[in-house]
């Protein structure tokens, strides 16, 4: 079978040779030829719920959604497929699986929606679970040439976070953080309390030790605030078939539990990173201003949550023109077929510095 993805190297490097014909119509990690000097100021970060889904139901809406805005960069999450390499066998989160005729016709598909307008003129950089759970992808204007893409949170390794959760994109002068949080759980006995504190912890570690304006985005799986959930009393209340964590700040919804919000909190504060949307936005919008909505029959009808996120450093603050959730309403507008709506970020171009000029004597 033709190779529509060109693996990229193990450095993260963007390769140097680009594909033609076909393979460069097709979302690849090859490309047209960058301009070194232009850095990316558009952004759209979205929770999919499935891609391979949203691209058999809700793509052509997507593709008119992504065409008005025309973002330079496209940050997916839950991407939902598997990674190429057989059963039982290695794997390779950067490829898609097309080992079997079913995994075939779903690459198939994948190929084909990537490969007309507006996603023919991106590249795609993706990190796979080994089964169709999790998983991210960024795609990158062609016209912009990153200098690195890596995997994983210590950014020295070639290996993948576990599940796909982490793709990081180095610019000249910024860089782009895609991540898919793990969910904090309900219980303290099935470790994901202690999977979220773990992860929780690595992200501070990561966002001290950043070098250049960061920009972190994704699904963060916490709601800060009660200004960022619409019914505070309901997620604070939250329980599982009646089941009560042993310590008060695990209890209550996962991703607005005590203990989530303060480690949040203390992430911002010690990473020097300011919340995009809310420096934009300090009122509760409860028609727009919620990134996830409960689903529309039963309990959690009109129950929402803002769980997505564009985070910046403080050195890029002033730079925010908007941010914005682009679903509104209980009935999933704007969600295109998942319980997540796209958010934006746009940057304005950054100032530039006139020489001074040497007076003569």
């Amino acid at each position: 079978m033709k190779r529509f993805f060109q693996p990229v190297p193990k450095d993260g490097s963007p390769a140097k040779k680009r594909p033609t014909g076909a393979a460069a119509t097709a979302a690849s990690a090859g490309g047209g030829e960058g301009a070194p000097c232009e850095e990316p100021r558009r952004f759209v970060t979205w929770n999919a719920n499935s891609l391979l889904l949203r691209m058999k139901s809700d793509w052509s809406a997507f593709c008119q959604f992504v065409a008005r805005l025309d973002p330079d960069v496209i940050c997916i999450q839950e991407v939902r497929m598997p990674a190429a390499g057989s059963k039982g066998g290695p794997k390779n989160p950067s490829e898609l699986k097309d080992d079997t005729s079913s995994s075939r016709e779903e690459k198939q598909t994948v190929l084909r929606a990537l490969s007309s307008s507006p996603f023919k003129d991106y590249r795609v950089w993706w990190s796979l679970s080994e089964s169709k759970y999790a998983g991210t992808a960024v795609f990158v204007k062609k016209k912009f040439e990153p200098k690195k893409v890596s995997f994983n949170l210590d950014r020295t390794s070639s290996k993948h976070e576990a599940d796909g959760r982490v793709i990081i994109v180095e610019f000249e002068s910024l860089l782009l953080l895609n991540t898919y949080a793990p969910n904090n759980g309900w219980k303290e006995e099935e470790n994901s309390f202690q999977r979220r504190r773990k992860w929780d912890k690595r992200m501070l570690e990561f966002v001290q030790q950043v070098d250049k304006p960061l920009i972190w985005c994704g699904d963060l799986n916490v709601s800060h605030d009660e200004i960022d959930v619409s019914h505070p009393d309901f997620f604070s209340s939250a329980k599982l078939s009646g089941y009560i964590p042993p310590n008060k700040e695990d209890c209550g919804q996962p991703g607005f539990t005590l203990a989530e919000r303060q480690r949040f909190g203390n992430l911002l504060s010690q990473g020097k990173l300011v919340d995009a949307y809310r420096c934009l936005h300090k009122e509760k919008d409860m028609e727009c201003g919620f990134s996830w909505s409960g689903n529309p029959i039963g309990k959690y009808r009109g129950k929402r949550m803002r769980i997505d996120y564009f985070i910046v450093s403080e050195r890029l603050k002033d730079r925010i023109n908007s941010c914005k959730m682009h679903g509104h309403g209980i009935e999933l507008e704007g969600f295109y077929g998942s319980d997540h709506c796209p958010v934006s970020l746009e940057l304005s171009k950054e100032a530039v510095e006139a020489p001074e000029l040497k007076s003569s004597v």
